[in-house]
């Protein structure tokens, strides 16, 4: 999509203006992208207000389809502020998009489905590896694409209690695309793989697969600035789960756990404490009552989840030294997840910037990319701390930082 060359000397109202007009968007319609009248819109471009909401500023970015933030704020055009619409490039996206987008119509092959069980098999065990690997979204990006065929093959081709499996194997099948493709996927992948997990759990009559479901339509609202909507999905699932609880399995209450903490964390980015905290507790509470050693197998909740929570919570809510205080606390090794160690990394990285300490944000970057080289490049948030890092690290440090930028993609150098 072009985008107007004469933007270099606008305000942020301004360039709202422009890239509206060049969109063909009516004052009235991108405002309701931001569930706001034309009147604040109107105020918006005009300079009369200032617009300090990243929430908003990001639904406006999505409504626009920028691939860039800076393209509204004005930041430095080399330094990459991505606004989730999948416009990150990775290798492994066209074999998926084939995968999910020209599913066929027809029966299962000849030779007969994969039995519902070797297919969980299978999903569990990438589920582990997108855990484990360095290199997450491209090793489990390479199995996805048969994985997806051989549930969809399976679910037409079956029946009764095995189909009702093979759906269960199927939602976990596009909730792992999800996470997989999360920032590299053009929105309407996106929604269509929330959609298919949703769907197939719901199908199946499912209680933890439809709440696991739940939580992954809830990171997509989240993370395409619909906080409300995430928060509404995450808290419905959990209220249909709840009376389930006292006498279901353990990965039944692991669910449960991990949408409070996912309600916790999308309150507190919205400065709601006193809710962010509460839900913190509710996930806390469920963590007391599993095992000491329990861990969720694909949302990873279980005792050292719920610390690492901790810190994202503090974190968003601009509580840095009570985020980097808990952080001290932790003893990372304990949690199995490659993935999740490298964004608690990136969670302390932030508190260290919250308090203006850029080297020790440098260090502590560097660690994360070590553990997790495509959580920090394929993050938004990881990729806002590096670039803002190569943007003004002290200047002993400006030869790391700016290796760091490139090998994440920031500044588009190898």
């Amino acid at each position: 999509m072009t985008i107007p060359d004469d933007l270099s000397d606008l305000c942020p109202g301004e360039r709202i203006r422009v890239l509206r007009e060049s969109r063909g968007l009516s004052r009235p319609a991108l405002a309701q992208f931001c569930n706001r009248g034309p009147d604040w819109l109107k105020k918006i471009e005009s300079g009369e207000r200032e617009l300090r909401s990243h929430t908003l500023m990001m639904r406006l970015a999505i409504a626009l389809q920028l691939p860039d933030l800076s393209l509204l704020t004005g930041g430095p055009a080399e330094v990459a502020q991505p606004v989730p619409l999948g416009r990150l490039s990775h290798p492994a996206m066209p074999a998926i998009w084939t995968a999910v987008m020209a599913r066929p119509l027809a029966s299962a092959a000849a030779d007969g489905p994969v039995a519902p069980a070797v297919l969980q098999g299978r999903a569990d065990q990438t589920w582990r590896l997108w855990h484990s690997s360095r290199r997450n979204r491209s090793e489990v990006g390479a199995l996805l694409p048969v994985l997806i065929r051989d549930a969809e093959a399976a679910v037409r081709a079956l029946d009764g209690e095995q189909r009702r499996a093979a759906l269960v194997a199927l939602s976990d099948v596009y909730r792992l695309t999800g996470q997989a493709t999360a920032y590299i996927a053009p929105a309407e992948l996106a929604w269509v793989v929330a959609d298919r997990a949703l769907t197939a759990a719901q199908a199946a009559d499912a209680p933890a697969a439809i709440a696991a479901a739940a939580w992954n339509l809830g990171n997509i609202l989240r993370e395409t600035a619909y906080p409300e909507e995430a928060l509404r999905v995450v808290t419905e699932a959990a209220d249909l789960i709840r009376p389930h609880l006292e006498d279901a399995p353990e990965d039944w209450r692991g669910v449960y756990g991990a949408l409070q903490l996912h309600a916790a964390v999308t309150v507190a980015r919205d400065g709601r404490e006193g809710d962010a905290w509460r839900y913190w507790d509710k996930g806390d509470q469920v963590a007391k009552s599993l095992p000491a050693a329990y861990v969720h197998p694909s949302t990873v909740f279980g005792r050292a989840n719920v610390d690492f929570h901790a810190v994202s919570v503090a974190t968003d809510l601009q509580r840095a030294q009570r985020a980097l205080g808990l952080a001290d606390d932790i003893d990372p090794d304990v949690m199995p997840s490659r993935e999740r160690r490298a964004r608690l990394w990136v969670e302390v990285a932030r508190g260290h910037l919250q308090r203006g300490d850029r080297t020790a944000a440098l260090h502590v970057m560097q660690m994360a990319h070590k553990i997790g080289a495509e959580t920090v490049s394929y993050t938004p948030s990881a990729r806002g701390v590096t670039a803002d890092l190569w943007r003004s690290a002290p200047r002993a440090m400006r030869t790391e930082a700016s290796e760091l930028a490139a090998v994440v993609g920031i500044t588009g150098t190898a």
